[in-house]
């Protein structure tokens, strides 16, 4: 647009990349009233003043009005050569000092300059909607947050993680070897980092609301919270490896969490997605969609009478926390010649089974853990109460899920245990665990020799620092030193029972959560 003439950078080169939102002329002392930020202001130079003070007062009022730059004639009508004390000013004020050798038509100028941010807009707005177009896409197709993550990563050109409150890693996409290298040390990564320099976000003004989570020269990351209900159900990582985003990157970052938001809540109303006829009934049951009886007539259209039986609901998962790929439950109960209605819903398979004689229950409990199943089992109940028997069921498995080595829970052998389900189905128990053990963890995270399997030894031995060196198998000074250290670590005295007890709590929920839920795309 300046191809007529000749033209030099005098000042703030280094600012040249600011945004130009709009092209101004004048010739006004007092032209920065009528700026309102990110202008280009093209000018003969008639109203900078003919002195270097009020020269520099002039760029100072341009800087402070946020002028994107400006570009002075110097073709004769005011100057012939810039001015010095303007160079100095605008230099000193990082506002970009452009000068023109020759007189040029501003009226063309500021056409073309128009025109051009015009076209720009129209391009990013087109970008823009494509963007929302393929995240709406995706939730039309019942994506979960593993297709919406492979979208971010694939449209931004960027790995990218999602993680829940507590810190836990779901799902990871757009892999590269540097990424792979945060991805490995995760918990370092989210929390020792990132909640360390929280207060390093970054809230300039020309910073768009997509990127008020990420951490600028600190962290090679940019992280969205994901709201769900109002709460911040975790954070979407956009790993940059330190080159800042563009803004349009930043906005489809927010879109993507916003979509993400939409899948969540939707798997969290649903708990599954049907497959087939019989996952499909067991999901209208889930719903609340049909009662339990007209659950067990719709079954016997499907082949499987559960009339006039005792029933229970048997949720299964495998071992690392993914549904059966060979579909082992049906198998189990299908051999044992129980009439059952089993489906895959997501992060279990569930089965509602009828049992012809009640000693059945202990039978089906015995043949789960023969072969080396976790499970969770409901009471008995009628027909009625099968939607009860639901939640029942999943409480167990969510135990079983937890523990060490396969395991099957009957929801009567829950305890307090089955507060902490509970819980875990919402943001309650993440903060208290967090609240309880997030100085640990922060510790734990940073060092090669964690303490919380010390801590949780020592809660199991119920306080008692003799069984617990013995099952550490380490002396009884070496845990005098580690409790000390402990105590300093959490600020609590671990002598005292409402202590122990606490943080008892704290790390049986710790374990539930820490569930292996990440999945890799």
């Amino acid at each position: 647009m300046f191809t007529r003439t000749e033209v030099r950078v005098y000042a703030g080169e280094k600012n040249l990349d600011r945004p130009v939102r709009w092209v101004h002329t004048g010739e006004i002392p007092d032209i920065h009233r009528f700026l309102t930020g990110q202008e280009m202001l093209l000018t003969a130079g008639l109203g900078m003043g003919q002195t270097a003070l009020e020269q520099r007062a002039f760029i100072r009022r341009l800087a402070d009005a946020h002028a994107a730059v400006l570009v002075v004639e110097l073709a004769g009508r005011m100057f012939d050569a810039m001015p010095k004390a303007v160079i100095e000013e605008a230099e000193a004020a990082g506002l970009p000092l452009v000068g023109l050798a020759d007189e040029i038509p501003f009226v063309e100028t500021s056409a073309q300059v128009h025109e051009v941010l015009v076209g720009m807009r129209m391009k990013q707005l087109i970008a823009e909607e494509a963007t929302s177009q393929a995240f709406m896409d995706l939730l039309l197709a019942d994506e979960d947050y593993v297709g919406v993550v492979r979208e971010l990563a694939r449209r931004t050109g960027h790995a990218v993680v999602l993680e829940d409150v507590a810190h836990q890693m779901l799902a990871y996409g757009g892999a590269t070897p540097e990424a792979d290298e945060a991805v490995n040390g995760w918990s370092a990564h989210s929390r020792a980092i990132h909640e360390r320099h929280h207060s390093l976000v970054a809230h300039g003004p020309d910073v768009p609301t997509a990127s008020a989570a990420s951490f600028r020269e600190v962290v090679p990351c940019a992280r969205q919270p994901v709201i769900l209900r109002g709460e911040s159900w975790g954070w979407l990582h956009l790993l940059h490896g330190g080159v800042q985003p563009s803004p349009a990157i930043l906005r489809t970052l927010e879109r993507a969490a916003a979509a993400l938001a939409i899948t969540l809540l939707s798997e969290r109303e649903s708990g599954a997605r049907a497959s087939q006829r019989q996952t499909a009934l067991l999901n209208r049951l889930l719903l609340g969609d049909i009662t339990g009886e007209r659950f067990v007539g719709l079954g016997l259209a499907l082949g499987q009478d559960l009339r006039g039986r005792d029933l229970i609901v048997v949720t299964a998962c495998a071992g690392d926390g993914e549904p059966f790929k060979d579909h082992t439950l049906a198998r189990l109960l299908h051999d044992a010649g129980w009439t059952a209605i089993v489906g895959d819903t997501g992060d279990f398979d569930m089965a509602v089974v009828g049992l012809p004689a009640p000693g059945d229950v202990a039978a089906v409990q015995t043949v789960l853990t023969d072969h080396g199943v976790r499970a969770g089992i409901s009471r008995r109940v009628e027909s009625a109460a099968l939607p009860l028997a639901l939640r029942q069921s999943r409480s167990a498995a969510s135990v079983a899920a937890a523990a060490a080595a396969p395991e099957v829970r009957h929801f009567d052998d829950l305890g307090a245990l089955r507060l902490l389900v509970a819980l875990s189905e919402g943001p309650e128990l993440r903060r208290y665990v967090e609240d309880e053990l997030g100085p640990l963890l922060e510790h734990d995270a940073l060092v090669k020799n964690p303490l919380l399997p010390t801590l949780r030894t020592f809660l199991d031995c119920g306080g008692n620092k003799a069984r617990a060196a013995d099952e550490l198998f380490v002396q009884r000074r070496t845990l005098y030193h580690r409790l000390d250290k402990l105590s300093d670590i959490l600020g609590l005295d671990l002598t005292r029972v409402d202590n122990q007890q606490r943080l008892q709590l704290a790390v049986r929920g710790h374990d539930l959560l820490r569930k292996p839920t990440l999945r890799r795309t």
